[in-house]
């Protein structure tokens, strides 16, 4: 369930911050983006691993995550086990102008 509230927060607050530049140009693309969050819900690293073609987009999406940070502290459960929490998903700029992400 961490992962899904984390998942919702960035998207909704991608889609409140979808890029205007992109929007007027009609830009749309996929990129795999990996996020390392701590313990304490900071940002450790964010990396687009697979581009999505638009730099533009690119940056939207690391802007977004950053943006959305702080997160939720990990739970009791997550925390015994990790320190840095590595998620890599997909991240989807669709016709429409919204935010979508998947694994």
């Amino acid at each position: 369930s961490y992962l899904e509230s984390w998942r919702s927060k960035v998207e909704k607050i991608g889609n409140l911050n979808y890029p205007d530049e992109a929007k007027r140009r009609q830009l749309y693309g996929n990129l795999l983006m990996h996020v390392a969050i701590r313990a304490d819900g900071s940002v450790e690293r964010i990396q687009v691993r697979r581009s999505s073609g638009h730099q533009l987009l690119d940056d939207a999406a690391v802007r977004i995550v950053r943006m959305s940070a702080p997160f939720a502290p990990f739970p009791p459960e997550i925390r015994k086990e990790v320190d840095v929490l590595d998620i890599t998903r997909t991240w989807q700029f669709l016709d429409g102008n919204t935010l979508f992400s998947s694994r």
